[in-house]
């Protein structure tokens, strides 16, 4: 073969621009991808023998139900697991439905690995990160969780399989663009393979069987767990707004109290189309907050690489190390439990829920307390405020009255003295 050296200039430049034109025309050199850390990372077939094995261990407080559909040729089945403290009890309203959703989309498997974890802490793993969750028992007592571990099942095949970059369920659909809120409509930057809304809203049998258990449990909270950033977003995502009134206030302090109490406000916290830069539609948490009228529907993205490559789709939505994975899954852990809290105790001063039994339960890492005190105190001395305000306002008004009245009689007394005088000059007047 012939040297480099020994080419002659015009034909080595020839050369040269020619690999130019060729990596132009390619568009770019792929980086090479981060294969699956499967020394970390369960398969999907052994994360979910690992939460049945869970479930029969503990079948006094949890169980897992699979349900099965199938539409215009493709069939998909979910897993869904519920948690009931106390099985055996009567739902007399008083307890809080929390719905939970992981690996909507079949890249983010960090999000199926921190449901397996949060389902081994609610039942057998007493501490977390250091933290002693005895005092939690008495929050457990007014819950019902259900979760859904892996929603495109189908999905995280394909990825495992060797697609790290598809999002889409088996045959090609985003899953949170198949909702029935804003469905269908497509903004300048559309991408078809990686949002493909399918043919219709609920046209894939994962967002029926979502839906139909949306209806059925009729959650207080929800929250679609995915990775790509840090971020805690409620609605909504098809507009670069949020909410009004009493309920968008709601939702935001619980987000904004998680963000300070658990990640020192680290977090983007607002709406999912007003922050991540883009417009989202026919997602499920606008659905659950417009149609289906979950008080606080929520959207966590709980991991992003921002250095990785947009072609290194695992690295970019899941962490390729041991100790990023457990210091990832620790703390969504523990911020879910902090939301299972916060979420508690919102709705029932709210009154969305009824108050049940949780008058004297000691809250995780004991600075709860003083702050429900300092919230009774602060809303006391709001309404003792509030009565001053309008003992001031009516003093206000009572002066007003006094001195417009006395400014109307000092009046009249000066007309009708006017009045007389006159009359007195008539009757001497030639």
């Amino acid at each position: 073969m012939m040297a480099a050296a020994s080419l002659p200039p015009s034909l080595l430049r020839l050369l040269t621009l020619a690999l130019v034109l060729a990596v132009a025309a390619a568009g770019k050199i792929s980086a090479p991808r981060t294969p699956i850390s499967r020394d970390i990372y369960h398969s999907s077939d052994s994360l979910l023998r690992d939460i049945k094995a869970l479930v029969t261990r503990h079948s006094d407080k949890m169980s897992m139900d699979t349900v099965r559909t199938s539409n215009r040729g493709y069939s998909a089945e979910l897993h869904v697991v519920t948690f009931n403290h106390m099985k055996e009890s009567v739902d007399n309203g008083s307890k809080v439905h929390i719905l939970l959703s992981f690996g909507q989309h079949g890249r983010e498997l960090i999000t199926s690995e921190v449901a397996l974890r949060l389902l081994y802490i609610l039942t057998e793993k007493r501490k977390i990160a250091g933290v002693d969750l005895s005092s939690f028992e008495k929050v457990l007592e007014n819950l019902v969780i259900k979760i859904v571990p892996m929603e495109n099942l189908n999905g995280r095949k394909r990825v495992e399989e060797g697609e790290l970059c598809d999002r889409r369920n088996g045959r090609g659909v985003d899953l949170n663009r198949n909702w029935s809120v804003d469905w269908g409509k497509k903004e300048k930057d559309y991408d078809p393979y990686e949002e493909h809304p399918g043919v219709a809203p609920f046209s894939e049998p994962e967002a029926q069987i979502m839906r139909e258990l949306t209806i059925s449990f009729k959650p207080h909270i929800w929250v679609n767990v995915h990775s790509g950033m840090e971020a805690l977003f409620m609605p909504y995502d098809h507009k670069n707004t949020t909410p009004n009134g009493a309920s968008a206030h709601l939702m935001r302090s619980v987000l904004e109290n998680l963000n300070h109490r658990h990640f020192q406000d680290s977090c983007l916290v607002g709406s999912g189309g007003g922050s991540v830069g883009y417009l989202a539609h026919g997602t499920t948490t606008d659905y659950m907050y417009d149609i289906a009228k979950v008080p606080m529907p929520f959207t966590f993205e709980i991991y992003g690489d921002e250095k990785a490559s947009t072609d290194d789709c695992f690295k970019m939505f899941n962490p390729v190390d041991k100790t990023t994975f457990d210091r990832v899954i620790n703390k969504w852990c523990m911020a879910f439990l902090i939301l299972f809290e916060e979420g508690l105790r919102n709705l029932r001063d709210a009154q969305i829920v009824s108050q049940g039994t949780l008058e004297n339960w000691v809250p995780m890492g004991g600075d709860i307390d003083e702050r429900n005190v300092a919230q009774k105190s602060t809303r006391e001395r709001r309404k003792l405020e509030g009565l001053d305000l309008g003992m001031q306002e009516l003093r206000t008004y009572f002066r007003l009255f006094m001195l417009s009245t006395f400014l109307l009689m000092f009046m009249f007394c000066t007309r009708i003295s006017k009045n007389r005088s006159r009359d007195s000059g008539n009757v001497f007047d030639p």
